[in-house]
């Protein structure tokens, strides 16, 4: 589909996050950079990880680069998880000795448990409204003493972007509720970084899910 072509799915841009990525791979892996500003944060996620984990849950994790390779880099080994199958496909055939799942994050399989679990420029592609339910699925797939990493925005509403000529959805909650819905889910925040500038601007969470403790 062109740029030009009218799809009337794009009135509603929350709804069609994962169409767009299905069909605008190639464009994804051309513009997505691969310099790795995010090192710093993934080092702190692994410094921040029980002795000996190494099970990370990618959700969002799109082709797999160059975030998940990283940290298969440094000897994990992840499960990743996308909407799209297409992101899906380039991952699997890029990192073939994981585990790389198509789903959508707001309705998980059955997964187990992981040491590290990481929702990287994915989850803030949800509503405000379906960004609250994750945070039980968040604490559900994250093993007590093991961390969660998630990028947001920082105040509560929603914002439009563009990608490949089609409107792209990005919805966050504020900064309170985001550390209300942490606690709740048994999981205390180690850094918060609100716009980030030695990473992109990014919104970065960093915490901890505590032991024996739920959602």
């Amino acid at each position: 589909m062109s740029s030009t072509d009218s799809d009337p799915a794009d009135a509603d841009p929350a709804g069609t996050v994962l169409d767009i990525y299905q069909h605008h791979v190639a464009a994804f892996v051309t513009l997505r950079s691969t310099a790795l500003f995010e090192r710093p944060w993934l080092d702190a996620l692994l410094a921040a990880m029980p002795p000996g984990g190494r099970e990370v849950l990618d959700i969002g994790c799109g082709t797999g680069a160059p975030m998940a390779a990283y940290l298969i880099a440094k000897g994990c080994h992840v499960t990743g998880i996308d909407g799209a199958p297409a992101m899906i496909e380039r991952a699997r055939a890029s990192f073939p000795g994981h585990v790389w799942i198509s789903a959508d994050m707001r309705d998980l399989p059955e997964l187990g448990a992981f040491h590290a679990v990481v929702a990287w420029h994915s989850f803030f592609h949800l509503t405000p409204e379906d960004q609250r339910p994750m945070f039980a699925r968040f604490g559900r797939h994250c093993l007590p003493g093991g961390v969660l990493i998630f990028t947001s925005g920082t105040a509560y509403g929603e914002a439009i972007g563009s990608f490949e000529g089609r409107p792209l959805y990005h919805g966050s909650l504020d900064s309170a509720e985001y550390h209300d819905l942490l606690r709740a889910n048994g999981f205390d925040v180690i850094r918060h970084v609100e716009t980030d500038p030695e990473c992109g601007g990014a919104t970065v969470w960093l915490a901890r899910k505590s032991g024996g403790q739920g959602d």
